[in-house]
Protein backbone atom coordinates (compact mmCIF):
# COMPACT_ATOMS: atom_id res chain seq x y z
CA UNK A 1 0.00 0.00 0.00
CA UNK A 2 1.18 3.62 -0.89
CA UNK A 3 -0.29 6.11 1.57
CA UNK A 4 -1.19 9.86 0.39
CA UNK A 5 -1.43 12.26 2.74
CA UNK A 6 -3.30 15.99 2.22
CA UNK A 7 -3.49 18.41 4.79
CA UNK A 8 -5.57 21.29 4.82
CA UNK A 9 -8.95 22.21 5.94
CA UNK A 10 -12.68 21.01 4.85
CA UNK A 11 -15.78 23.37 5.00
CA UNK A 12 -18.81 21.48 4.69
CA UNK A 13 -21.86 23.57 4.51
CA UNK A 14 -25.66 23.24 3.74
CA UNK A 15 -27.83 25.83 2.34
CA UNK A 16 -31.85 26.46 1.97
CA UNK A 17 -32.02 25.45 -1.48
CA UNK A 18 -31.01 22.07 -1.13
CA UNK A 19 -27.59 22.43 -2.44
CA UNK A 20 -24.35 20.68 0.14
CA UNK A 21 -21.08 22.26 -0.09
CA UNK A 22 -17.88 20.78 0.63
CA UNK A 23 -14.83 22.33 -0.21
CA UNK A 24 -11.56 21.06 0.42
CA UNK A 25 -8.55 23.38 1.10
CA UNK A 26 -5.17 21.12 0.84
CA UNK A 27 -1.67 23.12 1.53
CA UNK A 28 0.30 20.22 1.49
CA UNK A 29 -0.30 17.29 -0.70
CA UNK A 30 1.11 15.13 -3.37
CA UNK A 31 -0.79 16.97 -6.22
CA UNK A 32 0.56 20.25 -4.41
CA UNK A 33 -2.10 23.17 -3.37
CA UNK A 34 -4.99 23.16 -4.64
CA UNK A 35 -8.53 23.26 -3.91
CA UNK A 36 -11.52 21.14 -4.97
CA UNK A 37 -15.11 21.07 -4.06
CA UNK A 38 -17.83 18.34 -3.71
CA UNK A 39 -21.56 19.65 -4.74
CA UNK A 40 -24.73 17.73 -3.85
CA UNK A 41 -27.65 18.87 -5.64
CA UNK A 42 -31.20 18.84 -4.03
CA UNK A 43 -31.95 16.05 -6.23
CA UNK A 44 -29.10 14.32 -5.15
CA UNK A 45 -26.83 14.15 -7.95
CA UNK A 46 -23.29 14.31 -6.64
CA UNK A 47 -20.71 16.58 -8.42
CA UNK A 48 -16.74 17.27 -8.31
CA UNK A 49 -15.49 20.22 -8.87
CA UNK A 50 -11.64 19.85 -9.62
CA UNK A 51 -8.88 22.17 -11.17
CA UNK A 52 -6.63 19.53 -12.63
CA UNK A 53 -7.13 16.23 -14.63
CA UNK A 54 -4.57 14.46 -12.31
CA UNK A 55 -7.00 15.90 -8.64
CA UNK A 56 -9.87 15.10 -10.67
CA UNK A 57 -8.58 10.85 -11.29
CA UNK A 58 -7.68 11.05 -7.76
CA UNK A 59 -10.07 12.40 -6.27
CA UNK A 60 -12.95 10.37 -8.44
CA UNK A 61 -11.38 7.02 -8.01
CA UNK A 62 -11.68 7.63 -3.94
CA UNK A 63 -15.05 8.92 -3.54
CA UNK A 64 -18.41 8.89 -5.39
CA UNK A 65 -19.94 11.36 -7.96
CA UNK A 66 -22.29 11.04 -11.05
CA UNK A 67 -20.65 14.37 -12.63
CA UNK A 68 -16.67 15.78 -12.68
CA UNK A 69 -16.23 19.38 -13.89
CA UNK A 70 -12.62 19.83 -14.64
CA UNK A 71 -11.66 23.59 -14.75
CA UNK A 72 -10.09 26.36 -12.36
CA UNK A 73 -10.90 26.28 -8.97
CA UNK A 74 -10.31 29.48 -6.60
CA UNK A 75 -10.20 28.78 -3.19
CA UNK A 76 -8.94 31.71 -0.99
CA UNK A 77 -8.67 31.56 2.64
CA UNK A 78 -8.13 35.01 4.87
CA UNK A 79 -7.55 35.25 8.12
CA UNK A 80 -7.16 32.53 10.96
CA UNK A 81 -9.74 30.89 13.53
CA UNK A 82 -12.83 32.65 13.91
CA UNK A 83 -11.81 35.43 12.11
CA UNK A 84 -11.55 33.51 8.62
CA UNK A 85 -13.05 33.68 5.76
CA UNK A 86 -13.16 31.56 2.67
CA UNK A 87 -13.95 32.48 -1.15
CA UNK A 88 -14.30 30.15 -3.31
CA UNK A 89 -15.02 30.27 -7.29
CA UNK A 90 -15.40 27.82 -10.36
CA UNK A 91 -17.29 28.14 -13.43
CA UNK A 92 -20.16 26.94 -11.90
CA UNK A 93 -20.20 27.83 -8.02
CA UNK A 94 -19.33 31.00 -5.90
CA UNK A 95 -19.35 30.70 -2.36
CA UNK A 96 -18.39 33.32 0.66
CA UNK A 97 -17.56 31.03 4.06
CA UNK A 98 -17.53 33.53 7.34
CA UNK A 99 -15.88 31.36 10.08
CA UNK A 100 -17.40 31.51 13.74
CA UNK A 101 -15.82 30.33 17.18
CA UNK A 102 -14.15 27.11 17.80
CA UNK A 103 -16.06 24.32 19.08
CA UNK A 104 -15.57 21.94 22.07
CA UNK A 105 -14.54 19.52 19.71
CA UNK A 106 -12.13 21.71 18.62
CA UNK A 107 -10.41 22.69 21.86
CA UNK A 108 -10.31 19.50 22.60
CA UNK A 109 -8.50 18.36 19.42
CA UNK A 110 -5.90 20.73 19.97
CA UNK A 111 -4.98 19.05 23.68
CA UNK A 112 -3.75 16.08 21.14
CA UNK A 113 -0.19 16.36 20.26
CA UNK A 114 -0.41 16.85 15.75
CA UNK A 115 1.75 13.96 15.55
CA UNK A 116 -0.58 11.74 17.25
CA UNK A 117 -3.70 13.04 15.85
CA UNK A 118 -3.30 13.02 12.21
CA UNK A 119 -1.26 9.32 12.95
CA UNK A 120 -3.72 6.83 11.03
CA UNK A 121 -3.46 4.35 14.14
CA UNK A 122 -5.13 7.09 16.35
CA UNK A 123 -8.67 6.65 14.19
CA UNK A 124 -8.80 3.80 15.89
CA UNK A 125 -9.41 5.93 19.07
CA UNK A 126 -11.36 8.59 17.03
CA UNK A 127 -13.47 7.20 14.93
CA UNK A 128 -16.48 5.22 17.69
CA UNK A 129 -15.94 9.02 19.15
CA UNK A 130 -16.89 10.47 15.94
CA UNK A 131 -19.78 7.98 15.45
CA UNK A 132 -21.37 9.39 18.97
CA UNK A 133 -20.76 13.25 18.63
CA UNK A 134 -20.75 13.53 15.24
CA UNK A 135 -24.08 12.02 13.36
CA UNK A 136 -22.94 10.08 9.91
CA UNK A 137 -19.07 11.15 10.76
CA UNK A 138 -16.24 8.79 10.89
CA UNK A 139 -12.47 8.99 10.97
CA UNK A 140 -11.67 6.01 9.19
CA UNK A 141 -12.95 4.04 6.45
CA UNK A 142 -13.12 1.74 3.13
CA UNK A 143 -13.13 4.47 0.32
CA UNK A 144 -13.98 3.38 -3.55
CA UNK A 145 -11.73 0.98 -5.32
CA UNK A 146 -10.21 -0.93 -2.71
CA UNK A 147 -9.15 2.73 -0.93
CA UNK A 148 -8.63 2.90 2.63
CA UNK A 149 -9.15 6.73 4.10
CA UNK A 150 -7.93 7.99 7.65
CA UNK A 151 -8.79 11.46 8.85
CA UNK A 152 -6.94 12.90 11.39
CA UNK A 153 -8.49 15.88 12.93
CA UNK A 154 -6.51 19.00 14.90
CA UNK A 155 -9.36 21.86 15.37
CA UNK A 156 -12.90 22.71 14.42
CA UNK A 157 -14.85 25.85 14.12
CA UNK A 158 -18.42 26.85 13.52
CA UNK A 159 -19.29 28.31 9.82
CA UNK A 160 -21.38 31.24 10.88
CA UNK A 161 -22.45 32.67 7.14
CA UNK A 162 -22.28 31.30 3.82
CA UNK A 163 -23.62 32.90 0.50
CA UNK A 164 -23.18 32.45 -2.91
CA UNK A 165 -24.85 30.83 -6.34
CA UNK A 166 -25.18 27.43 -7.69
CA UNK A 167 -25.04 27.30 -12.03
CA UNK A 168 -25.82 31.14 -11.85
CA UNK A 169 -29.07 30.30 -8.84
CA UNK A 170 -29.07 32.09 -5.23
CA UNK A 171 -27.71 29.40 -2.68
CA UNK A 172 -29.95 31.07 -0.14
CA UNK A 173 -29.55 31.05 3.87
CA UNK A 174 -27.19 28.62 5.44
CA UNK A 175 -28.53 25.79 6.86
CA UNK A 176 -27.81 21.94 8.19
CA UNK A 177 -25.60 19.40 5.54
CA UNK A 178 -28.78 17.24 5.34
CA UNK A 179 -29.63 14.96 3.90
CA UNK A 180 -26.14 13.27 4.02
CA UNK A 181 -24.43 13.93 0.50
CA UNK A 182 -23.32 10.47 0.06
CA UNK A 183 -19.59 11.42 -1.19
CA UNK A 184 -17.88 8.62 0.54
CA UNK A 185 -17.94 6.43 3.78
CA UNK A 186 -17.65 9.43 6.04
CA UNK A 187 -19.84 12.50 5.74
CA UNK A 188 -19.20 16.40 6.90
CA UNK A 189 -21.07 17.30 10.29
CA UNK A 190 -24.52 18.15 9.51
CA UNK A 191 -23.87 21.51 11.72
CA UNK A 192 -22.08 23.84 9.05
CA UNK A 193 -18.36 23.68 9.82
CA UNK A 194 -14.57 23.77 9.15
CA UNK A 195 -12.42 21.41 10.25
CA UNK A 196 -8.93 21.13 9.90
CA UNK A 197 -6.81 17.86 9.44
CA UNK A 198 -4.41 15.37 7.49
CA UNK A 199 -6.01 12.93 5.35
CA UNK A 200 -4.68 9.97 4.90
CA UNK A 201 -5.43 7.50 1.41
CA UNK A 202 -4.05 4.36 1.37
CA UNK A 203 -3.93 2.89 -2.04
CA UNK A 204 -3.53 -0.37 -3.21
CA UNK A 205 -0.27 -1.23 -5.58
CA UNK A 206 1.56 1.41 -4.82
Amino acid sequence: MRRDRFSGRIAGVGSRSGVRVVVGHWVDSPLGSFTDVMVAEPDGTRVLLAPTQEVADFVATTYRFDRVVIGPVAGVVSGSGRRSAWEVSSAELRLSVRVGRRTLLGWALRLVPRAVATAPAWTAVTDPVARVLLRGVRTRGSAAHGRREFYGATDHHRVRSATGTWQGTDLGPLAPVSPEPGFGFGSTPERPSVTTLTSTVEVPGG
